[in-house]
């Protein structure tokens, strides 16, 4: 008995503590499910682009882009599927030296003219408000620590799970053969059936999503990506070799490879690399595969595909996209949606809770005297 009131001050002080971000990560990460469609809806009209004869190279932005920023960690196309009449994005890695900011930028082209359509830093919402949402949901705007921060949430959640689990272990069962009710006899009980019911339903997703995203973020706590923050980016090392080579050389080296992510370097030590799909892949692997070229020679220096990785490997290349949801379909991004909105619904109700708890227990201590 005892045991079970320290797991539930623990289980309450968790909620009470992280309730506030809580709520606001599970709202942004259930904006995300659908990251890539919203942007799409929202800027219609200046990502959908007049079609026209013949794009320019991908040399073209690449120069452009290192001219812009003449000292820049790196470069990726985000959308090299070749779609016909859709404005090129390019995600900029930055560098302010300030280890408060996490330094994402966003750069959208034309493709056949070259136009610049929107441009900024993803701590602005200047060019797009769902990729602003992105940066704030890994790490709240707050560069370094607010990343490392956010992995101690998803920690907070692990921990919220298990003692719950341990608490309510006698109901679970019964919540998931249907042979509990909600109890309508006051907005008391009401609370509290939800907080049960709802938070066993959603047991599976929320432990998945709160280890991976608690995983993802755990290069925050390495020392050299602090000291490395802090440091000006040097000038641009430009690639000698033509990029677009690169590209095509990529796929015929790998021609079963569906790109979804291109490098492209700026700094003496990167290499320009092509990542995706394989046909007949499952989506689960979110593209794990790549071909990696020496920029300056145009040496291909490795073919890395995962079907060939370590088991471990294997699993964690999973972990992103158990955390986003992009694994199976419509279903599972419905599912995603909902289930973000969960640690925000649990903690206010876990809030009502521990606030009728506290009245009770004031209440005795005023009846004993």
């Amino acid at each position: 008995m005892k045991l079970n009131r320290q797991l539930f001050r623990i289980h309450s002080w968790l909620g009470l503590v992280n309730g506030f971000f809580l709520i606001l990560l599970g709202l942004s990460g259930s904006a995300l499910v659908f990251k890539e469609e919203i942007d799409v809806l929202v800027n219609e009209q200046l990502l959908t682009v007049q079609e026209k004869p013949k794009k320019l190279p991908l040399d073209y932005f690449y120069k452009d882009i290192v001219r812009r920023y003449p000292a820049i960690d790196g470069i990726a196309w985000l959308n090299p599927d070749d779609a016909p009449n859709k404005a090129y994005n390019f995600r900029l890695y930055l560098n302010d030296a300030r280890i408060t900011s996490y330094d994402l930028g966003l750069i959208t082209y034309d493709p056949f003219t070259g136009k610049i359509l929107r441009e900024g830093e993803l701590q602005d919402l200047t060019p797009s408000a769902i990729n602003w949402i992105y940066q704030y949901h890994f790490s709240l705007q707050l560069g370094v620590p607010g990343t490392a921060y956010v992995a101690l949430l998803g920690l907070c959640i692990i921990l919220s799970i298990i003692t719950g689990v341990i608490i309510y272990k006698k109901h679970i069962v019964q919540v998931l053969t249907f042979r509990i009710k909600i109890n309508r006899k006051s907005w008391r009980t009401i609370t509290s059936d939800l907080h049960r019911i709802i938070g066993v339903w959603a047991l599976f997703f929320n432990s998945i999503i709160a280890f991976t995203g608690f995983w993802l973020n755990l290069f925050a706590f390495e020392p050299e990506v602090w000291i490395k923050e802090m440091i000006p980016t040097k000038s641009n090392t430009v690639a000698k070799k033509s990029l677009d080579s690169l590209f095509k050389q990529a796929t015929i080296q790998m021609p079963d490879l569906m790109p979804q992510y291109v490098y492209l370097p700026t700094q003496p030590a990167k290499k320009f690399f092509v990542r995706g799909a394989v046909k007949g892949e499952a989506a689960i692997w979110a593209g794990n595969n790549s071909i990696h070229f020496n920029p300056q020679t145009g040496e291909m220096i490795s073919i890395s595909r995962i079907a060939d990785e370590s088991l471990w490997n294997r699993i964690e290349a999973t972990f992103y996209s158990l955390h986003i949801g992009n694994y199976g379909g419509l279903p599972i991004k419905i599912i995603y949606i909902i289930i973000g909105l969960t640690p925000g619904f649990l903690s206010i109700t876990g809030f009502l809770l521990w606030q009728r708890r506290r009245k009770r227990h004031k209440l005795a201590v005023r009846t004993k005297k």
